[in-house]
Formats: C-alpha cells, structure tokens, sequence
C-alpha cells in the first residue's frame, strides 16, 4: 500500500476580511425565510422573531470581542438569568399575548435583504481578491489593488503571532488574528483571518523548512 504523497507548501495567503463578512449567517437564512414566506399570503410571526433574534445576535457578535473568559461568563450569567425566571418567577410572561406578536415581515422584505447583504458580502470576498499578503520561503509579497505595486520584505526573521480574539467569531468562520513581526520594517496586524489554525500551520510549515533548502545550506 503506498502512502499518499502530501504537496509541499511554497505559499501561504493571507486576507484580512472586515466585520461584515461574519453577517453570511442572516444571509443564509434570510434566502431561506424569503423561500418560506413566498408560499404564504400573510406575515409568518415566528419566522420574523427568529430572523430579529439572529440579527440581533449578529449584531451583538461584530459590536464585541469575547475572549475565553467572557464568553464563559456571559453563558453563566444567561444560565443564572433562566433559572431564576424558571423558578422564582414562571408565571412571569403568562399574560402576555406572544402568539400573537408579529412584526410583519414579508417575502419582499426577505428578499430586499437577501439583495443587499449578498452585494455587500460579494464586493467584500471580491476586493479580498486584490489585497493580500502572500508569504513565501524567502518573501513577503504585499498586493493591494488591481493596478498598484507590489511591497516586498524578506523572511529571514520573520515571527508570527495569532490570537483569537472573539469565540464567536472563531466558531462563526474560523476567525482569529496574525501579526507578522519582520526583522526590519513595520508590524503588519491582519485582525480577521479566516481558518486562522490553518493557515498558522501553514506558515509554520514554510517557516521550518526555510533553513533546511540547499541553496541556504551552499550561502
């Protein structure tokens, strides 16, 4: 049985998206509740309270940074919050009319949303596309714009370093930030990398292997 033969890395890419991008969630569903909602002649309640529940959490997720610690303790303050409504107060919200409460959404409004956000979140991939920072064995490549010039800084140095920031946005797209620290020049912060464990294995892959070409071992 022969072993499957792993490509070597030669270049990793790095692409820095802004907050925006962690909206693709309320994308997804709003195609979804428009496809619903267009087989009903009248607003759906509980598809327009859950589509403000989720926009209200996206909102909160890009308005903040949750790091380990704060996320734990908003999940513990939630979990207090319930039990305390549960058992101290359960008769709270029986008198009010939540059947009813419907705050009118309709397919066009679904379908309205669908149009914006999925321009929005196009033309965000799409200038992602012209700029970026490629590192190589013995490079940093900086590309920004269709028609600009290129930056070069050499690796030799090179050190990184990734956070992760927020959970959420860490469990939302795999989201964290690098900071490339070159011998000479200026820090470079990319705060929202995408897949940012794999693309730091990447880079320590290029990164290890550096030292170890025959041209460097010959210098």
């Amino acid at each position: 049985m022969t072993e499957k033969k792993v490509k070597p890395i030669t270049e990793v890419y790095l692409r820095s998206y802004p907050k925006i991008i962690f909206f693709w969630p309320l994308e997804l569903v709003s195609i979804v509740m428009w496809l619903i909602q267009m087989l009903n002649p009248s607003p759906i309640a509980w598809l327009g309270t859950f589509w403000l529940v989720l926009f209200a959490i996206n909102m909160f997720i890009v308005a903040f940074d949750f790091g380990s610690m704060k996320f734990f303790v908003l999940i513990l303050v939630i979990a207090v919050v319930v039990l305390l409504v549960v058992f101290l107060a359960p008769d709270l919200f029986a008198g009010l009319p939540l059947g009813s409460f419907n705050v009118g959404l309709t397919a066009e409004f679904y379908l309205t949303v669908t149009l914006i956000m999925g321009i929005i979140l196009g033309l965000v991939v799409l200038g992602a596309r012209f700029d970026y920072w490629k590192i190589e064995r013995n490079e940093i490549y900086h590309k920004k714009g269709i028609f600009s010039s290129a930056e070069r800084l050499p690796t030799k140095s090179l050190r990184i370093k990734k956070e992760i920031p927020d959970v959420f946005e860490f469990f939302i797209l795999r989201a964290g930030s690098i900071t490339l620290l070159p011998g000479h020049g200026d820090v470079i912060h990319l705060p929202t990398v995408l897949n940012i464990n794999k693309k730091q294995d990447q880079i320590d892959y290029l990164l290890s292997h550096f030292s170890i070409e025959p041209d460097e071992l010959d210098a």
